[in-house]
């Protein structure tokens, strides 16, 4: 049993350090850490911890707030295949259309843009000795995941990969015509 809990770790690890994307607007950030404290960063929404406790379940806020992962094929979006929108759990912003969204088989919802590149900040995720590309939520800094460049080719080549607990959706007959 030990054994395969290895196996499970190191294939989790892999499948979420493979391929880092290079992108020159990205700020470094390094760390051994994997609970990284976002008081520092300054966001649309910043709230202290506590209001964000509060707010989030103790799974949301382990994810969203301290950088976590959620366990591969377990998340709520992970086969959900409705047409609409993908919102920050935290804050409601607008981050990923459904039509984005693709089958990657990491075991976590895969888009292969952002709704609008500036919703989506980047930065370089230094912890358990891999370099990968944390994506952020740019309006209040909640962690949603990684970007790789192994997405579908003839698109971007991007994957966002996405903890479902970062996400809430919001169907596609809800969405009020601007």
């Amino acid at each position: 049993m030990k054994n395969i809990f290895i196996i499970l770790s190191f294939s989790v690890m892999y499948a979420c350090s493979t391929h880092p994307v290079a992108n020159n607007t990205i700020t470094d950030s390094t760390t051994n850490q994997n609970t990284i404290s976002m008081q520092n960063e300054q966001f649309e929404i910043n709230k202290p911890e506590e209001f964000w406790k509060e707010k989030l379940s103790p799974e949301q806020y382990a994810i969203i707030r301290m950088k976590g992962t959620e366990r591969p094929f377990t998340g709520k979006f992970e086969n959900h295949w409705e047409p609409g929108v993908y919102l920050c759990a935290a804050c409601g912003n607008e981050l990923f259309q459904s039509d984005t969204k693709f089958d990657a088989g990491c075991g976590w919802p895969s888009f292969y843009e952002a709704l609008d590149k500036t919703k989506i900040t980047e930065k370089i995720d230094k912890t358990f000795g891999m370099t990968r590309i944390e994506i952020m939520c740019a309006k209040c800094g909640g962690h949603l995941g990684h970007v790789f460049n192994d997405g579908p080719q003839d698109k971007t080549g991007l994957r966002y990969c996405v903890n479902s607990v970062s996400l809430d959706f919001r169907k596609k007959d809800t969405i009020a015509t601007k």
